[in-house]
């Protein structure tokens, strides 16, 4: 594997962040396909050292990065000891220079977490926390596997707002059985909720059946049925209305901030800017020289842990990026953001102008229609567009 150094990049208002990945759960959620697994006990500091280890090893190939971000994701990164996250933020500190106003995100469950918990989390560094409450309803929660009632929710995101700066939570809509009526309901509470404590930060999902995941496999077996298309499209529009009224428009599909309170580090992410990714299952994009590598690391904790402390880092996969798959990436994300591909942008990161890779004639139809927004700064897709993204990067990218 090639250990040149990733730093010859001109960075941008795309930012540059550091993604750490916590494996642990105290249970799987149904929906989940993320690289979790639950574990009765961990070793903290064996952990400690191996995240760190990766860490150095990724930021000694990236030495002339300002780095914009950090998340700290799962898995259940709130089981992860303080201690251990002071520790990572201070060597990222050491290891490149920070911009001033460093956004430092920590994902947490309700339940996993007190205020006792929140005050050591925030003296760790953290300063943005974004909680997984996922609805607002006994009965879905139970259907969504989470361990937290409704109560423990309320309690821990009051708790959260006034401890960290800002504040977010996911809730996950399209849910079975769930009516246009029941979502407004409960979206109408959550943004109550959100206001009345200073919430800046909404996350809202569709539920989406993820292969590989028990829910999965459940649905396949017909015993239970989801919103159908109509049914879906009719939920994403009454959630972006209800949003935008509250004062929460969308800044990307499925995320809606208050005052421009937008998670710097998923922008950097759908800007298509670099990133680093340390610990089990954790996905990096870093580039050189106009070449950009996706990098992957090792999904088993167990066999990740040995080959950090063999090699120094758990790498799997460190991929080339051919330039069309690079540039068509940059679109795909790009147009999930209501401020759409930035052309000037996108030229410098795919090194080629945005209309050498998108379909001229399809623009201009999907412009026509209503899906698209074309002029000299950037391509963007429309709230209709949005809703039908995938339709529209078909024609695009055909």
């Amino acid at each position: 594997m090639s250990q040149i150094a990733l730093n010859k990049i001109a960075q941008g208002n795309e930012g540059f962040g550091l993604y750490v990945h916590w494996p642990f759960c105290i249970s799987k959620c149904p929906y989940c396909d993320f690289n979790s697994h639950v574990a009765e006990r961990v070793d903290q500091s064996v952990w400690r050292e191996a995240l760190l280890r990766e860490l150095e090893h990724y930021a000694a190939r990236t030495p002339d990065r300002m780095l914009t971000s950090i998340f700290f994701g799962g898995g259940t990164p709130s089981l992860m000891d303080p201690e251990t996250t002071a520790d990572i933020i201070d060597a990222a500190r050491r290891h490149w220079r920070s911009s001033n106003d460093l956004e430092i995100t920590l994902e947490a469950n309700p339940g996993t977490v007190d205020a006792e918990r929140f005050a050591a989390i925030h003296s760790a560094g953290v300063g943005r926390l974004s909680m997984g409450v996922q609805s607002l309803k006994e009965s879905d929660l139970r259907f969504l596997g989470r361990r937290h009632s409704v109560d423990e929710a309320r309690r821990a995101w009051r708790t959260a707002a006034k401890i960290f700066p800002r504040v977010s939570f996911d809730l996950i809509y399209a849910r079975p059985q769930q009516t246009i009526g029941d979502w407004e309901g409960e979206l109408a509470e959550a943004l109550r909720e959100v206001s009345d404590y200073g919430i800046t930060h909404l996350s809202l999902y569709q539920l989406t059946m993820e292969p590989g995941t028990a829910m999965h496999d459940a649905h396949a077996r017909g015993e239970f049925k989801l919103p159908d298309e109509d049914s879906g499209a009719a939920l994403f529009e009454a959630t972006q209305n209800a949003c935008e009224r509250a004062g929460y428009p969308a800044y990307e599909i499925s995320n809606h901030a208050k005052d421009s309170a937008v998670c710097r580090h998923n922008l950097t992410y759908w800007r298509g800017g670099d990133y680093v990714g340390v610990g089990p299952g954790a996905h990096g994009r870093l580039t050189a020289d106009g070449i950009a590598r996706a990098t992957r690391q090792i999904k088993a904790p167990a066999i990740w842990l040995k080959r950090v402390g063999a090699e120094g880092h758990g790498t799997q996969e460190e991929e080339v990026l051919a330039p069309k798959t690079r540039a068509e990436e940059l679109v795909m994300v790009g147009l999930r953001l209501t401020e759409g591909v930035d052309k000037t942008r996108f030229a410098r990161l795919a090194g080629r102008p945005l209309g050498e890779v998108i379909d001229a004639e399809a623009v201009t139809a999907l412009a026509a229609d209503g899906y698209l927004t074309d002029n000299p700064l950037a391509l963007t897709a429309t709230a209709r567009g949005r809703l039908a993204l995938n339709a529209v990067l078909r024609e695009l990218l055909a």
